[in-house]
C-alpha cells in the first residue's frame, strides 16, 4: 500500500483527533463551565438511559437516546441518534443512525447509514448501506451496497445487495433480488428476487416479482409484469400489461400496452402494437403502427395499422404511389428486398436463349382463387401452378427456407415469352421477305403476260393482205 495514500486518508481523522487532544489539554480556566456531560475515554459520546451500555473498547463512538448503542463493545466510529438506535451493534464500525430503532439490530455491519424510524432496522452484518426514510431497508440483514430514499423503500430486503430504491414503496417487496435500480414511487414494489431490474417513474415495474433484466422508463411502464425477463419498456404504459412476456421492445406511450405473454415483440412510436396481446416477433414502426395485430405472429407493420394475419408485411405510402422510372422490386427466402440488375457489368456465360424458351409450350396456365385465409375476398386469379412449372423447368421456381415450391419466377417467364415472340417475329420478317420476293417475281411476270397479251391485241389489229395473182 502507497503511505503517501494512507497518509492522505488518515491525514484529516489525525488532525481532528489531536485538535479535540490540545482542547483536553487546555486549562481549566478555559474549559466551558459546567463541563458538557456524555463525554466518556475515547472520545464516546452518550446521552440517554442505557446509551453505550456495554462499552468496552470502543472509540468515538456518539449514542443519543435510550439504549442508543446499548450493545456496541468495540464498534468505533458509530453514530446513533434516537431511541434503541443501533442498540444491538457490538463491533460493527462507521455506521451512523438517526431515528428511534434505527439500525436496531445491527451487530457487526460497517458503513451503513440510516435517517428514519426504524431505518436498516433487522440489518446485522450487511455493510454500506443507505436508508433514508422510516422503515427504508427495515428487513435487510445481510445485504450490502444497498440504498434506499423514502418510506418502505427495500422495506423487504434481506440479503440482495447493490440495489437503489427512490421513492415511496420502491423496491418494498425486494428479499433477495440483487442490483435493482427503482426510482419512483412504488416502482418495482412486488419484486422479491428479480435481479438486474431498471425502474423509473411511479409504479413502473410495479407488479414484478421474480423476472430479471427488465427495464422500464415511465410511469405504468412495465406496470403488470411479474416473470417477464429482457423486457425494454420507455413510456407511459408501455407493456403495461405484459406478465410473463419476454423479449420486449416498446418505445413510446402505450406502446405494446396489452401484450401479456407475446415475446420477441419491438414497438416504436405512441401506441404502437398496442392491441397485441399474444403475438410473437412482430415489429411496428410509427404511430399506432400495427394497431390491428392482436394474436398474430411475424408481422411487420411500418407506419401502416397492418391486419391480424401471420407471417405478413404493411407498409405504408407505397400503394397509389409512382416512381417513374423505377423498376419493380423482389424479395428472397431470406426476407432481403432488391432489383433485377440488367447491366452487361453483373453478367457473365451470356448467350442467346435460343431453344430454351420453348418450354413455355409445356406450361399450363390455370385461373384459380387463392384460399380464404390468403384472401378472404376470394378474388379470381389467373397464373400457374408452381409445382406443374417444377416438373417443365426447376429454374423457373421460387423455393422457400425448406426448398419446397413456392412461387413462379413470372419475369423469366416474360424472357422467355420475348424470345418466342422475336422467334417468331424473324420467321415472319423470312415470310414476309419471301412473299415479298414473290409477289416481286410475280409482278414481273405479270408485267411480261401484259406486254405478250398487248403484242398479241396489235397483231390482231393488222390490215389483211390478200395477192390477185393468179
Amino acid at each position: 500500500m502507497n503511505p503517501l495514500i494512507e497518509l492522505k486518508k488518515t491525514a484529516p481523522l489525525l488532525l481532528i483527533t489531536l485538535t479535540l487532544h490540545c482542547f483536553a489539554l487546555l486549562p481549566q480556566a478555559q474549559a466551558v463551565v459546567p463541563p458538557p456531560d456524555g463525554g466518556y475515554p475515547g472520545q464516546n459520546t452518550a446521552e440517554g438511559d442505557f446509551a453505550l451500555l456495554s462499552l468496552t473498547t470502543g472509540a468515538e463512538n456518539t449514542a443519543v437516546g435510550y439504549a442508543a448503542l446499548a450493545g456496541n463493545t468495540t464498534g468505533t466510529f458509530n453514530t446513533a441518534n434516537g431511541f434503541g438506535a443501533l442498540v444491538s451493534n457490538t463491533t460493527g464500525s462507521s455506521n451512523a443512525a438517526t431515528g428511534d430503532t434505527a439500525l436496531f439490530g445491527n451487530t457487526t455491519g460497517n458503513n451503513n447509514t440510516a435517517n428514519g424510524v426504524g431505518a436498516l432496522f433487522s440489518n446485522s452484518t450487511g455493510n454500506n448501506n443507505t436508508a433514508n426514510g422510516v422503515s427504508a431497508l427495515a428487513s435487510n440483514s445481510t445485504g450490502n451496497d444497498n440504498t434506499a430514499n423514502g418510506v418502505s423503500a427495500l422495506f423487504s430486503n434481506t440479503t440482495g445487495y447493490n440495489n437503489t430504491a427512490n421513492g415511496v414503496g420502491a423496491l418494498a417487496l425486494n428479499t433477495t433480488g440483487r442490483l435493482n435500480t427503482a426510482n419512483g414511487d412504488s416502482a418495482l414494489f412486488s419484486n422479491t428476487t428479480g435481479s438486474l431490474n431498471t425502474a423509473n417513474g411511479y409504479n413502473a415495474l410495479f407488479s414484478n416479482s421474480t423476472g430479471f433484466q427488465n427495464t422500464a422508463n415511465g410511469s405504468r411502464a412495465l406496470l403488470r409484469n411479474t416473470t417477464g425477463n429482457n423486457n425494454t419498456a420507455d413510456g407511459y404504459g408501455a407493456l403495461g400489461f405484459n406478465t410473463t412476456g419476454i423479449q420486449n421492445t416498446a418505445n413510446g406511450y402505450q406502446a405494446l400496452l396489452s401484450n401479456t405473454t407475446g415475446i420477441q415483440n419491438t414497438a416504436n412510436g405512441d401506441s404502437a402494437l398496442a392491441s397485441n396481446t399474444t403475438g410473437s416477433g412482430n415489429i411496428a414502426l410509427g404511430l399506432e403502427a400495427g394497431h390491428n395485430v392482436t394474436t398474430a405472429n411475424s408481422v411487420i407493420c411500418i407506419g401502416a395499422r397492418g391486419a391480424d394475419v401471420s407471417n405478413s408485411c404493411y407498409i405504408a405510402q407505397i400503394f397509389g404511389a409512382t416512381s417513374s422510372g423505377g423498376t419493380g422490386v423482389f424479395i428472397n427466402a431470406d426476407g432481403k428486398l432488391g432489383t433485377i440488375m440488367s447491366s452487361q457489368r453483373f453478367k457473365k456465360e451470356i448467350k442467346p436463349m435460343d431453344r430454351a424458351s420453348e418450354a413455355l409450350f409445356a406450361l399450363k396456365p390455370v385461373s384459380f382463387r387463392y384460399k380464404t385465409e390468403i384472401d378472404p375476398a376470394g378474388t379470381s386469379q389467373l397464373g400457374l401452378v408452381a409445382e406443374d412449372v417444377e416438373k417443365v423447368n426447376r429454374d423457373l421456381v421460387v423455393r422457400d427456407k425448406e426448398g419446397k415450391p413456392y412461387s413462379v419466377r413470372y419475369d423469366q417467364v416474360n424472357a422467355m415469352l420475348l424470345n418466342e415472340f422475336l422467334k417468331e417475329h424473324r420467321t415472319l420478317e423470312k415470310l414476309e421477305a419471301a412473299l415479298r420476293a414473290v409477289n416481286q417475281r410475280l409482278a414481273e411476270q405479270d408485267e411480261k403476260i401484259q406486254k405478250v397479251t398487248a403484242d398479241l391485241q396489235l397483231s390482231r389489229q393488222a390490215p389483211q393482205t390478200v395477192s390477185n395473182e393468179r
